[in-house]
């Protein structure tokens, strides 16, 4: 429905990269949808271009949006309330074998003043 309610409605080719010299480029995919163009054109590997939508096709696919299309329902994502920002790791656990302080200055480990 969004693609269908832009100014000039759109296809959307999604193309891919072959190691053929007289075709360097195959057709993976035609799309109404931007968001799925979208998802195309994020993974960087794949050429999407944006090609007016002829007169017919835009009937076809409205036909198509209005018998299928259903709306979702807006949820809000709500923030996990856990803090993870107040642990440091090693310290405190007891799988981890600690002579003394983690914070020890190296060079006392060297002169061999740990004992």
């Amino acid at each position: 429905m969004h693609g269908l309610s832009a100014e000039v409605p759109c296809v959307y080719v999604v193309l891919r990269e072959t190691d053929v010299t007289d075709k360097p480029f195959e057709v993976l995919l035609v799309t109404a949808s931007p968001y799925e163009a979208q998802d195309y054109a994020d993974n960087g590997e794949d050429l999407v271009e944006k090609i007016p939508m002829p007169e017919g096709l835009v009937a076809w696919v409205r036909d198509f949006a209005l018998a299928h299309h259903e709306d979702e329902e807006f949820k809000k994502r709500r923030r996990d309330k856990k803090r993870i920002d107040k642990v440091e790791d090693g310290i405190g656990d007891e799988r981890i074998s600690q002579m003394t302080d983690v914070y020890r200055s190296p060079s006392s480990a060297k002169r061999g003043r740990l004992h």
